[in-house]
């Protein structure tokens, strides 16, 4: 492998686990090498780096270009990597902050409920788990972060998806087919677009089964200051654990989260939400 590449191997690169697509892991290479350098630099000094042929160099090097990942002087021909790696690394660095600054409210939401807790993005059509508090109760529903789970399956993504307002022309360009993964999973997208409608009129959501048999769940969103859902509070319970009474309690804790971990990102409610009676969970802004 080419010497630059062997670098990234040793010092930055996970260990490989199976087969490496070489055309891609060269890509990268070279858009790493080329972020590095900071300056314009032209296809020659590319393919010294790397070992290449010239063309292979300038081919691989308008792959980047066409994609977005790297700009051309028009005058001098040089590269140089595009802003997009920034935005990319902007919005890395914001998830990770954002775990950092709700991780406090999460934690008492934990201690309060005594259920798993978790903090959840959506990717595409699916959400990822971004941190996560584990019941200490005998049983408990069972995540892990980094995992994914299809974003209409569960409260966290279909909290997540209802606060775009999606119609059922969008939620099929967005998740493509439904797959039934439990019998109470939606497979319809007039029936998941009107369940959406209404997470999004009480402001949360509600899962009963529909991603794995005997776990429920609730979620709401994060707002920033902006006012952008950027993150999604979940709590999963045992359906053993999830009678309505109890349900209408952990909604109100799983809501005073939400809203706490949104005070703390800098959302201010335009207002104050209205009292609900106390045996029903009260509607805030999804």
């Amino acid at each position: 492998m080419f010497q630059y590449m062997e670098h990234l191997a040793i010092s930055s690169l996970p260990p490989r686990k199976g087969p490496v697509d070489s055309t891609l892991a060269k890509g990268l290479a070279v858009l790493d090498w080329l972020a590095r350098q900071q300056r314009d630099c032209r296809a020659a000094e590319v393919a010294q780096a790397f070992g290449l042929a010239r063309s292979n160099a300038h081919r691989t090097l308008q792959t980047l270009v066409e994609c977005g990942w790297a700009t051309q002087d028009a005058q001098s021909s040089a590269y140089r990597a595009s802003l997009r790696l920034f935005e990319l690394g902007s919005l890395v660095s914001q998830c990770t902050d954002i775990v950092t600054r709700v991780r406090p409210q999460l934690a008492a939401l934990a201690r309060a409920s005594g259920e798993t807790i978790h903090l959840a993005a959506l990717d595409g059509a699916e959400i990822v788990y971004l941190d996560k508090f584990d019941s200490p109760l005998p049983v408990a529903a069972y995540s892990r972060i980094g995992g994914r789970a299809p974003g209409y399956c569960v409260a966290s993504g279909k909290a997540l998806l209802a606060a775009a307002q999606p119609d059922v022309a969008a939620l099929r360009a967005l998740l493509g087919k439904l797959v039934a993964h439990t019998p109470h999973t939606l497979t319809d997208f007039k029936a998941l677009a009107a369940e959406l409608q209404r997470c999004h009129a009480r402001g949360w959501a509600e899962n009963r089964e529909e991603w794995r048999l005997g776990v429920c769940g609730l979620g709401a969103v994060l707002r920033d200051a902006r006012g952008t859902a950027v993150a999604a509070v979940g709590m999963s319970v045992p359906s053993i654990r999830f009678a309505r009474t109890r349900a209408r309690t952990l909604t109100e804790q799983l809501l005073a989260c939400a809203d706490a971990a949104s005070a703390d990102l800098g959302f201010r409610s335009p207002q104050a939400p209205a009292q609900a009676p106390a045996t029903t969970p009260r509607r805030r802004q999804l």
